[in-house]
């Protein structure tokens, strides 16, 4: 690819980021909604099922932490698939379909925009957990978390732009959304420890990729986890791979239609 035309399909990255960091700040009811919902699990949550659970070490509360910034993550990286649907709805999607570039730029664009709505969100959460009072291990294991936050964000948002390709309404995506979103939530270790999990229960939480996503979290902020980050790591990687690879294809057979 010639310089000029790598400049223009970064461009394009760029543009799209852009639009989805702008359509962001505007809305400061989802920005309010984004934080607040975390927030009250956490302390609700938090306190009151740290009042009946045991851990083998440390507070629950501190456990629960980095569940709730995965589970602002996830939410908030699937959810992005829908500016897909609007675009779609309002012909701004069939505009940038048409434009001379490669659609895999497009849907990374898309993409970028919604993942870094995601670390936003998951990042002012960490900050505001800090205040609340929860003990993270140190400042290098926060900004690792960062990024995982990125590579977790990168698998969901891929896997929102795939569904978002093929549904046409927003209510079927938000059906979708909610079918997918709690049942991966809760077959994870976000809001409690493997070890003790039935047999039956525990398959599905370690074929759970956010399972090793909430892991390596754990593991950035409080130095331990139950799965080893050289383990969790390589598994989100590769699912973030996998699901923008999926849904750069999944647009780009949408544009064809």
């Amino acid at each position: 690819m010639a310089a000029s035309d790598m400049k223009h399909c970064l461009n394009t990255v760029y543009t799209l980021w852009l639009r989805e960091m702008l359509r962001y700040k505007r809305s400061r009811s989802r920005i309010i909604g984004s934080l607040a919902t975390p927030l009250f699990f956490l302390v609700i949550m938090g306190s009151a099922l740290g009042s009946a659970m045991t851990l083998r070490s440390g507070r629950y509360i501190d456990y629960m932490a980095p569940g709730i910034i995965g589970m602002s993550i996830l939410f908030a990286s699937l959810l992005g698939g829908v500016s897909i649907i609007w675009d779609r709805e309002f012909g701004f999607l069939k505009e940038i379909l048409v434009a001379p570039v490669n659609r895999f730029y497009t849907a990374l664009g898309k993409a970028t925009g919604g993942v870094t709505t995601a670390m936003i969100q998951g990042t002012m959460i960490m900050i505001i957990s800090g205040f609340l009072g929860i003990k993270y291990v140190s400042i290098w294991g926060q900004l690792f978390s960062i990024i995982v936050m990125f590579i977790i964000g990168l698998g969901f948002i891929g896997l929102g732009i795939t569904l978002a390709s093929r549904i046409e309404s927003h209510e079927g995506f938000q059906m979708i959304m909610t079918f997918i979103t709690f049942p991966t939530l809760m077959a994870s270790t976000a809001f409690y420890p493997p070890e003790n999990l039935p047999e039956w229960l525990s398959i599905p939480v370690y074929l759970n990729p956010f399972t090793y996503g909430i892991e390596a979290m754990r593991w950035s902020l409080l130095g331990s986890s139950s799965i080893p980050i050289s383990r969790s790591l390589p598994v989100i990687i590769a699912f973030a791979i996998a699901m923008i690879t999926l849904g750069s294809w999944s647009f780009d057979r949408a544009g064809d239609q």
